[in-house]
């Protein structure tokens, strides 16, 4: 019999802080097997005391006390790797794929966190690296598994449709039409030829944005919200937190959901889970 599974992406901004603030509560309601964590800013001794009892794999940022990405899991892990580029490339802390074994398939996760970026500074020219690093792995890891899943705060509001102040954002990072070019590579029809939002063309991944083919044509939903001033009670928000499947996995999403806190003050990161079930299994 096919099973569900339940894999979750969520931003946690600093494992140890979500805890404290109420991130395991959420966990026992919400039932997830697989956790793809960004920004979790602890060492691997540290996730395993802040999430007991799951098998936890991770990998930290080159500077201590930053970024950091980890998948948290029931399944059993056959295979890890960190590595999504040149020997030289330092995806410390970004970027962390799994291997799993469920229902006598192997599904391939991956947790990744671009960099925030800053247009037109240094901070952006690493954030153009990783896309880069990213456009090169991504068939590689179709190749290496149909059944792959790339998840995580990817720091890209894909379309209009993924920031509610989107005319005001046009020249910042996180909304750049080169940053948006890549989404479209990414999500166009595999083989066919892509033009860009900024005007480039290329050739499509066949990769699917499964919030986007749940929703439809509709505002956000959001996962993402300023701390400051009143972004979240007014919906102000942006959706850069993805679920990123290939097509065959895609096929097997039966239920998608962003799980937006019912308050301010009920948050434990200013990211909201990303909440997919898939059916795997003969």
């Amino acid at each position: 019999m096919p099973e569900a599974l339940r894999i979750v992406s969520v931003n946690v901004n600093g494992i140890r802080a979500a805890v404290r603030k109420g991130m395991l509560e959420w966990l026992d309601a919400a039932e997830p097997d697989v956790l793809a964590l960004q920004e979790v800013r602890a060492d691997a001794q540290q996730l395993r005391a802040a999430l007991p009892g799951w098998e936890i794999v991770s990998d930290e940022a080159t500077a201590k006390g930053r970024a950091g990405v980890a998948i948290a899991t029931r399944a059993p892990v056959d295979a890890v790797r960190t590595q999504m580029g040149e020997p030289e490339f330092d995806s410390a802390g970004r970027w962390i794929e799994a291997d799993l074994d469920v229902a006598g398939e192997r599904i391939t996760v991956v947790s990744a966190y671009v960099h925030t970026g800053e247009a037109d500074t240094p901070r952006q020219d690493e954030k153009w690296s990783f896309l880069d690093a990213m456009d090169q792995r991504l068939p590689a890891l179709r190749a290496h598994s149909p059944l792959a899943l790339v998840m995580g705060d990817l720091n890209v509001g894909h379309r209009e449709l993924d920031i509610k102040n989107w005319r005001g954002n046009r020249k910042k990072s996180g909304f750049l039409p080169r940053e948006r070019a890549y989404f479209d590579r990414w999500l166009g029809d595999e083989g066919a030829e892509i033009e860009s939002v900024d005007g480039t063309r290329g050739t499509g991944l066949g990769w699917v944005d499964v919030g986007r083919r749940h929703h439809g044509d509709v505002e956000g939903p959001y996962t993402w919200w300023s701390m400051r001033g009143r972004a979240f009670d007014n919906d102000t928000g942006w959706r850069i937190d993805y679920h990123l499947a290939t097509p065959e996995l895609a096929e097997r999403a039966v239920d998608y959901r962003v799980d937006r806190a019912p308050s301010w003050d009920a948050r434990w990161s200013d990211h909201a889970p990303v909440i997919v079930d898939y059916r795997l299994g003969a």
